[in-house]
């Protein structure tokens, strides 16, 4: 598809200069297309190529992202259509709704109920046959949609845990009521359940799960469009089946339970305030027999435990491996640590990708000494989720849909067991913890300043080529990285003989192409050649992609594999890391070398000939980095300006003609010599130096320094570190400490009337071992009386059959 389309864009840029003006052709139904006298591509806007009706024919909208619930007006830009006319729109070929058209002729698609995030296409009809103009929209996780156009449950956790015990047993909730333009609004219930399907298509024709959000009841109808709503809740016997699901409002000119009309959603949220009236009467009763019925269930699913990504070992690790685990926005350091679901933790991260035979995840939490809480010490504990809550592709069907199938399987179960009843134990055997006695943490390669490399293997060197080049290739994985280097301008506008890094484009299998590039000293981000905002949304799961973009400064893109990229720019100066799974071991080439824990090969040309670090010259360096410049037809880039065009498209991907200076003199006579030598000291000392003086800025060596102790923090947190893994608390005892790394002990004690048998201490050895024996408590009585019965040396004996008959007792209770 590239090959084609390079092929296209070149005649695309003949008539860039050669002729102004466009006649005659439509974007009409062509949008993506590159003719023969203008452009419906994206990238037209910049080159000045666009067919005369390309914006009325490609759209934009506003905002550009919704809740995947639906009910948000979108603005469609650049459309001018007559106040009485129609307009019809059609959501991925298959769901066809009205839109509407105001007063001033500004027309709206409402967005639909979907079970997916992602981009999602739609097409716009005004006659209602042809449905020739198209654009896209962002559908994201309820919990990611702007809180402004949300309904706010006030007191959020009382809805969930409703007593109606208390003084009023009111629920209240507010919105804004600019964003519903009428006086009276109707309040309604929706909720959630996956239920049963026969599918033909399926097994033997095996039931499958089907989502459904569906039109409940009104809490409140024809009430005044005030901003806030109360009401006492009666419990409802004929829902009670529904326990998860959400507030809607609309306008009361839509008839009640209508879909996909405008609207405001409130979040999703345990619907604790109507269940029937057995559960108002006794609640842990009902809680209690609800968590045997999902015990009796889980034991009847396939296990989804094995294929999940082991936990990292500490805080560190979890927030260094951004290309595998993000942060969980319930617990989140960063935001002051609110964690209702997992006391004691003070910061929580998930698996970015869903596992990919049951679409699980991986959710990972740590205690205020960074290290991993498990659910074997306290209820605050790690815990996978058998559904990701982000969802994961195909989406649509359970367990897949993002946030509803999570809440089904592993939060409104919590409620169950552990909420609403004493019964834990049942949940946490199902959910336990994580160990990390897996864990391996990836492998970091960079490049930084002007521009110095730092290879998989640590291997440093400098090459300042012009041009594009492989910054990693796995062919055997299918990922590639590239990156583009550009001349450094100095303050009074001329060049150095030294290259920046100006972007960074990227792609692994079938995968969306993103590209991150520095423009006007912040970084931007592409997709497939567009421009991505990131003014509603920090992140986006994208196809085969998931991009983070926490500010303007820094941007994290992470693959499927695991591959990872994250972009830093600090004071206009532009810097990158890549981090692989070990799975990548071997299997890496390019600038950032070969990934094999071996300096002495990561010099490797395409030829595949080696060059030797400890003897290379700047000048071998040098040609070795121009040898892994990009062809043409596997450029991931997107060359939208004359500028990118005249120097990189139309170029050879290294410019043969540029020639760095490879090393620069500390001449006493240089005003910044004195002041860069106090800079520039410890480890990355040469490179903040070399940049200081190339660029004869003080601002650019230190943000390669600062880029480079980036680097050696984050090589601090991947240090890999070993645990002997989790050791169980004896019955009737205590074990203090709940640290399980090398070097950490923990000890073990006995309730008064028991004694202690096995080790009192155990400390985790280099090898991975415990050392001493497992311990036990037995009752001082039964040890007496065994000794006064039968004397002391076969009472040992017996003491010792004793403990392992208590042992399998344990073991069979924890198994069932």
């Amino acid at each position: 598809m590239i090959d084609n389309f390079q092929g296209t864009f070149c005649l695309c840029v003949f008539f860039v200069f050669v002729a102004s003006e466009t006649a005659g052709q439509s974007c009409r139904g062509k949008c993506g297309d590159i003719m023969e006298d203008c452009s419906c591509h994206t990238t037209c806007v910049s080159l000045l190529t666009c067919c005369p009706d390309y914006n009325q024919s490609c759209l934009q909208v506003t905002p550009y992202s919704s809740s995947m619930l639906g009910g948000r007006a979108l603005r469609i830009l650049n459309l001018v259509l007559h106040p009485g006319g129609q307009l019809h729109c059609s959501f991925k070929g298959k769901i066809d709704r009205e839109g509407f058209i105001d007063g001033e002729g500004r027309a709206y698609c409402i967005t639909p109920l979907l079970y997916e995030t992602g981009w999602v296409p739609f097409t716009v009809s005004t006659d209602g046959l042809h449905f020739d103009r198209s654009g896209e929209y962002l559908s994201v996780h309820p919990s990611k949609a702007e809180p402004a156009f949300e309904v706010i449950l006030v007191n959020a956790t009382y809805w969930q845990n409703y007593d109606p015990r208390s003084n009023t047993g009111r629920l209240e909730m507010m919105w804004n009521s600019s964003l519903i333009a009428a006086e009276k609004v109707n309040i309604e219930l929706w909720g959630y359940r996956e239920s049963s399907r026969n599918t033909e298509g399926g097994t033997g024709g095996s039931p499958s799960l089907q989502a459904e959000l569906s039109y409940l009841y009104s809490v409140g109808r024809n009430q005044p469009n005030t901003g806030a709503f109360s009401f006492i809740p009666e419990p409802s016997q004929d829902y009670s089946d529904w326990e998860l699901g959400n507030i809607r409002i609309t306008a009361i000119l839509k008839s009640e339970g209508a879909r996909d009309v405008q609207g405001l959603w409130s979040r999703g949220h345990v619907l604790a305030w109507h269940l029937e009236q057995t559960f108002r009467d006794d609640s842990a009763a009902w809680a209690r027999n609800k968590c045997l019925q999902w015990d009796m269930l889980e034991k009847k699913l396939p296990n989804f435990l094995d294929e999940l990504i082991e936990c990292p070992c500490t805080l560190a690790q979890a927030q260094a491996d951004t290309c595998r685990f993000h942060t969980d926005y319930s617990c989140d350091i960063e935001r002051g640590s609110v964690c209702t679901y997992h006391p004691g933790s003070v910061h929580c991260v998930r698996a970015i990708q869903a596992s990919p035979t049951h679409g699980s995840g991986q959710q990972c939490c740590y205690d205020n000494t960074g290290a991993l809480v498990l659910t074997g010490d306290s209820i605050g504990g790690s815990t996978p989720d058998r559904a990701h809550d982000w969802g994961s592709p195909p989406y649509g069907e359970p367990p897949r849909v993002p946030g509803y199938s999570h809440w089904l399987y592993d939060v409104v179960t919590f409620y169950y067991c552990c909420l609403w009843s004493a019964n834990c134990q049942i949940y946490f055997n199902h959910r336990p913890s994580s160990g990390c006695q897996n864990y391996k943490p990836p492998r970091a390669g960079v490049v930084l300043g002007d521009p110095h490399f730092i290879t998989f293997d640590g291997l440093s060197y400098t090459f300042n080529g012009k041009g594009e080049y492989n910054l990693v290739t796995s062919p055997h994985r299918e990922l590639s990285v590239q990156a583009r280097t550009e001349r450094v301008k100095l303050k009074n506008g001329t060049l150095a003989k030294a290259t920046g890094l100006s972007s960074v484009a990227v792609k692994e299998k079938a995968s969306d192409i993103i590209e991150v590039r520095l423009a006007e000293g912040q970084l931007q981000v592409l997709r497939n050649q567009k421009v991505l905002l990131f003014t509603e949304q920090r992140s986006m799961t994208l196809h085969g992609v998931f991009v983070f973009a926490p500010c303007p400064q820094n941007v994290m893109v992470t693959f499927q594999s695991g591959a990872g990229v994250e972009v830093c720019v600090h004071e206009g100066t532009m810097a990158a890391s890549v981090l692989l799974p070990t799975e990548f071991s071997n299997q890496t080439q390019g600038l950032l070398g070969l990934m094999n824990s071996d300096q002495s090969d990561d010099l490797l040309t395409q030829a595949g000939q080696v060059l030797s670090p400890a003897h290379a010259t700047a000048e071998e360096i040098f040609t070795f980095g121009a040898g892994w410049n990009i062809s043409k037809n596997s450029s991931l880039f997107t060359y939208d300006t004359k500028y990118l065009l005249d120097n990189y498209y139309s170029s050879p991907s290294h410019d043969p003609a540029f020639v760095p200076a490879f090393c620069l003199p500390e001449s006493p006579d240089d005003p910044l010599v004195a002041d860069m030598l106090k800079m520039c000291s410890g480890e990355g000392a040469e490179f903040c130096k070399y940049d200081t003086l190339i660029s004869q800025s003080l601002t650019m060596g230190n943000a390669t320094l600062r880029a480079y102790q980036n680097y050696q923090v984050l090589m601090e947190a991947l240090q890999p570190v070993l645990s002997c893994g989790w050791l169980p608390t004896p019955r009737n005892g205590k074990k203090n400490g709940t640290h399980y790394l090398e070097g950490n002990t923990l000890s073990f004690t006995c309730r008064e009337g028991h004694i202690l048998y096995g080790s009192s201490e155990r400390t985790c050895l280099h090898d991975g071992v415990w050392t001493g024996e497992q311990t036990y408590c037995v009752t001082d009585d039964k040890v007496g009386f065994i000794l006064g019965a039968i004397g002391s040396l076969s009472a040992f004996v017996t003491v010792g059959v004793m403990i392992r008959l208590h042992s399998r007792r344990q073991e069979r209770e924890k198994k069932g």
